[in-house]
């Protein structure tokens, strides 16, 4: 029984997140439902990082075990075929055999994050769902240098959500970056895993920075206290996309 890895991406918000749930429109069963046209038995998707609800993906990583095996360019072309007639904003970007022993969760070791900022006045007509409109001015500069000050393995049970259900709020922050391209200020953020709400809580935080209303050692002050109560806002799920996941073993075509 071969075991595939497929890359997608997906526009998050008709979806209720990418995990199957009753009653709401998930990714998962999207392309779940595709595979059942190719004839094959009711099997689980497992993806390297569940997304929620409205939150983008440009290069999520799943593995699935088929009973044929496909070729690949094949499988790829097949599922988008079934996704495009079922009006699905979701695209197989890849199709490969997977290694050995390979897991889209268990074996990811980084994992990579973008948030997207529009910062002017006027809301976009084109970006709607895909960016947080931020009508304020931000300093991105002071923004960099508040997230520079939380790099590195802590206790981040200031930026996660309360009902987060990871065991242990410690998590190792690898990469946390932000910069300004014209109208947009970005933020990309990497680690081996994150907690739920972790990088939108960030995101929120980093903002009261850019808007003067925290100084920049407030970032690093709220992550010490280890207090729910000292996030900032948490930034809604329209500009956060997952963008891709590392893994140390090569695939085998």
């Amino acid at each position: 029984m071969p075991r595939f890895r497929l890359t997608l991406e997906y526009f998050g918000a008709p979806y209720q997140g990418w995990q199957s749930q009753t009653g709401g429109r998930t990714v998962q069963d999207a392309i779940e439902r595709a595979i059942s046209k190719l004839k094959e038995p009711p099997r689980r998707l497992i993806c390297a990082g569940r997304t929620d609800a409205g939150v983008h993906a440009l290069g999520q990583v799943v593995h699935i075990d088929l009973d044929k095996d496909w070729r690949t360019d094949v499988l790829r072309d097949a599922l988008n075929a079934h996704l495009t007639a079922a009006g699905e904003a979701v695209a197989i970007l890849s199709a490969e055999i997977a290694p050995d022993g390979f897991d889209a969760r268990i074996s990811a070791i980084r994992r990579h994050y973008r948030y997207r900022i529009l910062n002017r006045r006027p809301h976009s007509a084109l970006d709607r769902q895909r960016v947080w409109h931020v009508a304020r001015p931000l300093d991105a500069d002071l923004m960099h240098a508040a997230a520079q000050s939380i790099l590195g393995k802590h206790d981040f049970t200031t930026f996660r959500a309360s009902s987060c259900q990871a065991k242990s709020p410690i998590r190792t922050l690898e990469r946390l970056d932000v910069t300004r391209h014209g109208q947009e200020v970005h933020i990309e953020a990497s680690a081996r895993s994150f907690l739920h709400n972790q990088v939108r809580s960030l995101v929120g935080s980093l903002v009261k920075v850019g808007h003067g209303t925290w100084p920049v050692s407030e970032m690093r002050a709220a992550l010490d206290a280890a207090d729910r109560a000292r996030c900032g806002p948490v930034a809604p799920p329209d500009g956060l996309y997952f963008m891709k996941v590392d893994y140390e073993e090569p695939l085998t075509l």
